[in-house]
């Protein structure tokens, strides 16, 4: 898309006058419809030059688009139930599952899953304090998911957000409820 957009800056003006203000897919699209029939060496080599970058990355979010349908059928196939959760796409789920087939010795339960995510809690107390951290020794990819999926859920879900306000009023950080909601994902999925 740089690439595009680095040949639109240098084209002639009367080339990028109809392009300005166009979406993304439009401006793909108008791109790869380009004629060179009847332009001079310059205007053509523009034309050339934003007709294959734009007919490649249409040809690339076709094979992403494929690709990712095929991951959602077969996760779908083998946890229906991951998908339905509030923040976990394919892309979250995959991860998780990922994961979980990597390490099957591992996993006796629902805590052993906590702890492969990195979401089981561990005492972290000195002294008068008490408290608690996350585990690190983690699958990290698996960490990242449910991290993003806790922060899509504070933004999106409500259930969260009042679970949020709640928590801070009995005096926990956002990072200690960030780390309950984390390992509560990791309970459900």
């Amino acid at each position: 898309m740089n690439q595009l957009k680095a040949v639109l800056a240098n084209a002639p003006a009367g080339m990028r006058e109809p392009l300005d203000g166009l979406a993304v897919p439009r401006l793909l699209a108008w791109c790869t419809t380009l004629a060179q029939d009847g332009l001079g060496a310059a205007e053509s080599a523009v034309v050339h030059t934003l007709r294959r970058p734009a007919r490649r990355i249409q040809y690339l979010d076709a094979e992403i688009k494929d690709a990712l349908d095929q991951m959602t059928g077969l996760i779908a196939q083998a946890v229906p139930a991951l998908l339905q959760l509030q923040g976990i796409g394919p892309d979250s789920a995959a991860a998780l599952l990922i994961a979980a087939g990597d390490n099957p010795d591992r996993l006796r339960g629902e805590a052993s899953f906590a702890a492969l995510c990195g979401v089981s809690p561990v005492e972290a107390s000195s002294g008068k304090t008490s408290r608690r951290r996350l585990n690190r020794g983690s699958n990290r990819q698996a960490t990242a998911t449910l991290f993003r999926a806790v922060l899509s859920r504070l933004r999106w879900d409500s259930a969260t957000q009042e679970y949020l306000k709640r928590r801070t009023a009995e005096g926990l950080s956002k990072r200690e409820i960030i780390r309950c909601l984390k390992r509560y994902l990791a309970r459900t999925a």
